[in-house]
């Protein structure tokens, strides 16, 4: 059997911390599963990762790239729809003084 780490008094902390309202079943419930995430992360610490390089993501990501070209822009279309217009630009109320 696992020896426990987080009490039953540390999962109240935590949850009123969270404001989180508990009932003392939701609390052991919690607290069996808090338990049971730590076993697995020990198990882990088992491991020898001294090869494995570090790294952010499980598998490789690539972001896909596009050639960067000039288009024309909505221009007019847009601009038609504006309840306020002034030049090419949208007109909107001053928020900042």
């Amino acid at each position: 059997m696992m020896q426990e780490k987080i009490d039953l008094k540390t999962v109240k902390h935590v949850a009123a911390l969270a404001r989180i309202e508990m009932s003392d079943s939701e609390l052991e419930q919690y607290g069996t599963q808090l338990n049971a995430i730590l076993g697995y992360v020990d198990k882990l610490q088992e491991l020898d990762t001294t090869d494995v390089p570090p790294m952010a993501h499980v598998t490789a990501t690539a972001t896909p790239m596009r050639e960067d070209c000039l288009t024309e822009g909505l221009g007019e279309r847009v601009l038609a729809n504006a309840p306020q217009r002034e030049e090419r630009f949208f007109k909107v109320p001053q928020v900042i003084e």
